[in-house]
């Protein structure tokens, strides 16, 4: 939780029932509001008194058009950290799921449906990403050069889908240093998902620059350029619910440059391979993706690697503003990571 101050058992109490009712009602929120619904029976005068200490620790902030207070970026994050053991569905809520997941036999199927569902949940964008698994594992590469600095990328994967792509490189390099580099990832790539090729090859790169020098000077041109990202072999993305933003989001500015990001898939990729690697075994929730692209600062990330076994096939991930229902959310997100798991290890 960084530098987010200690605060006990009543801040704490007064906090979640401000993030609460700000998600709920998405209005600033007073101390008269909070006094009318707490179960201690605390007057006006102390919560406010409360509210002011959790304004000076950085958890709440006032519009200035307002009396009350919203919560800041810190307060969110101190609330979602007090939610995060938390991740049981109702029954009811499970049964539901699975029974919009029924009939689900391969993973583009259950991303795609993913991405509806979340953004139902959520109210805010769904977004899924399949990525490796046996069908979308490298078949075979070619590189063509075009003019001096260009070059044409052709990846086919074992499922028989053709994917192309034309990058700038730095450097020129001849017809005969983009063959022998294709040959090189032919040899011995073949059979691997993009993200294990790339991550094997940025680690030989490193350690075998001078055995093969000028093969590899060719190789890190063309890794460096995004001659094989993994997007060119078979990353499909689905992203759904930009609507609920519109509907929700007063910045036209901010809103603007979020969909700008939303609709080009590469930056989609992007943003989730940023925020979710094969490590994370639970939800994560990020507030503020600057880190990643500095225009959504106002943003919150809420995802997590899909797995079957051990074996990472896609990535799942709601995007929305701070005021969003966090509970919710973080529950569905794990309970369909656990069904990705059920379901397609077990098809029926």
């Amino acid at each position: 939780m960084g530098n987010v101050p200690q605060i006990g058992r009543r801040e704490q109490e007064i906090l979640t029932a401000i993030v609460e009712t700000y998600i709920s009602t998405g209005e600033p929120v007073g101390s008269r509001t909070l006094s009318r619904n707490n179960r201690e029976g605390l007057s006006a005068a102390t919560i406010r008194n409360v509210m002011a200490d959790l304004a000076e620790a950085g958890l709440l902030q006032q519009p200035h058009t307002s009396a009350g207070r919203v919560p800041s970026v810190e307060g969110y994050r101190y609330y979602v950290e007090r939610l995060s053991g938390n991740t049981q569905l109702k029954p009811e809520e499970e049964q539901s799921l699975q029974t919009f997941f029924q009939g689900t036999t391969d993973v583009q199927d259950f991303m795609e449906r993913t991405s509806h569902v979340l953004s139902l949940v959520s109210h805010g964008v769904g977004v899924a990403i399949a990525t490796a698994g046996p069908k979308n594992a490298l078949e075979h590469v070619h590189f063509q050069r075009l003019t001096e600095q260009r070059v044409l990328a052709v990846v086919v994967t074992r499922n028989g889908v053709v994917r192309d792509r034309v990058f700038r490189i730095q450097q020129e390099l001849q017809q005969n240093d983009l063959d022998l580099a294709a040959r090189y990832i032919n040899d011995n790539f073949r059979g691997w998902t993009m993200e294990d090729l790339q991550r094997e090859l940025s680690r030989r790169l490193e350690q075998e620059r001078s055995e093969y020098d000028r093969l590899m000077r060719s190789l890190e041109q063309l890794y460096q350029s995004g001659a094989l990202a993994s997007d060119v072999a078979s990353q499909d993305v689905y992203v759904e619910g930009i609507a609920n933003l519109v509907n929700r989001q007063e910045d036209a500015e901010r809103l603007r440059q979020l969909l700008a990001t939303l609709e080009e898939k590469q930056r989609v990729v992007e943003l989730l391979t940023a925020y979710l690697d094969a490590q994370h075994e639970a939800v994560r929730v990020v507030i503020g993706l600057q880190q990643a692209m500095p225009d959504m600062g106002n943003f919150v990330l809420i995802g997590a690697p899909a797995r079957v076994g051990q074996e990472v096939l896609g990535k799942l991930a709601v995007i929305g503003p701070t005021r969003m229902d966090y509970q919710s959310t973080i529950h569905a997100v794990s309970y369909i990571t656990r069904l990705f798991d059920k379901i397609l290890n077990d098809p029926e």
